[in-house]
């Protein structure tokens, strides 16, 4: 592929998306990591693309908020990873809370009919998909529901979770970092997940390689509030290793 082609899909992909990350355009167009970086630099320089740590924005943009579709065709085979891997963070019997996502979504389709659970999500899809599942209780906590996720929000969501108490929280982030810990664009939707964390005795954490070293407008909790992160294989060993240092349990899918 010449200069010229790369060019044309790099910025096809930052603007489809909102976002590329170095290593799945490296990964997409079949060249090196050095080969990208140096396309980003002159793209930057032509001013169709924004540098960022670890990728690439559209110019005169932060990193905005992706719809589900959007986010649901992008590193589809680590989100099922992961996902599978969370599967044993799962009690066969008691009560789980899922917050929506779609990695999370993912992971609800691998759970088997043998297990006995109540699941609590903000999640209308979620909702939806366990509505048939004889053996899961599926608990929808109400409130304004997000156009953008389709999460549950708002002072009805919170008054749900008071006084819950489960056994395992599995929450989706789109941002972690040491700095700023876990984090999201909307902060409505950050309220919600804080609470999630507060009615829950284990915190799991799923986030693809591509949430490392992001930080967006509101965080809902430090990494010493979580017990585990579920990643895949990309994620930068920097990262593994802060986590580490922060007695944070990490499986790597």
């Amino acid at each position: 592929m010449y200069a010229p082609e790369r060019y044309r899909s790099i910025v096809e992909r930052v603007v489809g998306f909102g976002r590329a990350s170095v290593s799945d355009l490296a990964d997409d167009l079949d060249v090196t990591p050095e080969t990208i970086r140096r396309d980003l630099n002159h793209l930057e320089r032509q001013g169709l693309v924004r540098r960022v740590h670890g990728g690439a924005v559209p110019v005169g943009r932060v990193i905005l908020e992706q719809s589900v579709d959007s986010r649901n065709a992008v590193l589809v085979s680590q989100k099922h990873d992961i996902a599978a891997a969370a599967l044993a963070e799962l009690p066969k019997e008691g009560a789980v809370i899922v917050d929506a996502g779609t990695t999370t979504s993912r992971l609800l389709t691998m759970i088997p009919d043998d297990y006995d659970l109540t699941i609590i999500t903000n999640s209308v899809e979620h909702a939806l998909a366990l509505a048939n599942r004889k053996n899961i209780s599926t608990l929808l906590i109400g409130g304004r529901v997000r156009h953008r996720t389709l999460a549950c929000v708002d002072q009805w969501a919170l008054d749900a979770l008071n006084g819950i108490y489960a056994d395992v929280a599995i929450l989706g982030t789109n941002g972690i970092s040491v700095e700023h810990g876990l984090t999201t664009p909307d902060s409505a939707e950050a309220t919600v997940k804080r609470a999630m964390i507060n009615s829950a005795r284990r915190k799991v954490v799923l986030a693809d390689h591509s949430k490392f070293g992001e930080d967006h407008f509101a965080q809902f909790g430090a990494l010493s509030d979580i017990d585990v992160v579920i990643t895949d294989k990309k994620t930068d060993n920097k990262y593994l290793d802060e986590l580490s240092m922060l007695d944070v349990s990490v499986v790597l899918a």
